[in-house]
């Protein structure tokens, strides 16, 4: 029974990362239809949705069946739980790849205010975090995890940049107004897909030590 629970817990572990990756990759897509206007890609990203939303019903429904099921010990129960939060972050930051679409097939009907420069750092950055936070929960690894956490402040910084950017253009051009305002909201969007990354990796650690540092609770000071 032990080893079949095993062969069944890294089953679910390859799920993760197939969904995880699949995430990535819309990522990535959405970011080179909106800096390389790249519009074919529109109909894959789409598609790619549907698939990441039917993974997380599948991947939801085994971690309930092996918590019902097996009993699991503390620490694969708290993978288990971990896992469920896990799965609904890939879904929503997925949806925010999907959001970026959206926006850059508006922004493709416009001409550009200037090249993009922060967009694809700050995507290079979110896509490193989504990447690595899953892999330090599933390779229970809290180090790799904290050090994802460290990350989201670039993303913050880089957030921004943009919003006084545009924020410039905006004061100078108001016929920019709409265009900017979109770019903006793609920022946010990255921002939010790091934060998504950021609970991965918080639940790693918890999963690990058993320690929810969500809010930064592990800094406060010990009276």
């Amino acid at each position: 029974m032990e080893r079949h629970f095993d062969e069944e817990l890294n089953d679910l572990k390859q799920h993760l990362i197939k969904m995880c990756a699949l995430a990535e990759t819309m990522i990535g897509d959405a970011i080179r239809v909106l800096v390389e206007r790249q519009a074919a890609l529109l109909p894959t990203i789409y598609a790619h949705e549907g698939q990441v939303n039917r993974m997380q019903v599948e991947i939801d429904e085994t971690c309930f069946t092996l918590i019902a099921l097996h009993q699991p010990t503390a620490s694969d129960l708290r993978f288990l739980l971990g896992a469920e939060k896990t799965n609904t972050d890939l879904e929503r930051l997925a949806d925010q790849a999907v959001n970026i679409s959206q926006k850059a097939e508006h922004l493709m009907t416009h001409e550009p205010l200037k090249p993009f420069v922060i967009i694809p750092q700050m995507a290079a950055i979110a896509r490193g975090m989504v990447k690595d936070s899953l892999h330090a929960y599933v390779d229970r690894q809290p180090d790799k995890a904290r050090k994802v956490i460290q990350r989201d402040e670039q993303l913050n910084a880089l957030k921004k940049r943009i919003i006084a950017e545009m924020t410039e253009f905006m004061a100078k051009d108001t016929a920019s107004v709409a265009y900017a305002l979109d770019i903006v909201l793609v920022a946010h969007n990255l921002e939010r897909i790091g934060d998504h990354a950021k609970n991965i990796a918080e639940n790693a650690v918890f999963v690990v030590e058993g320690k929810d540092i969500r809010h930064r609770t592990e800094a406060r000071p010990t009276v």
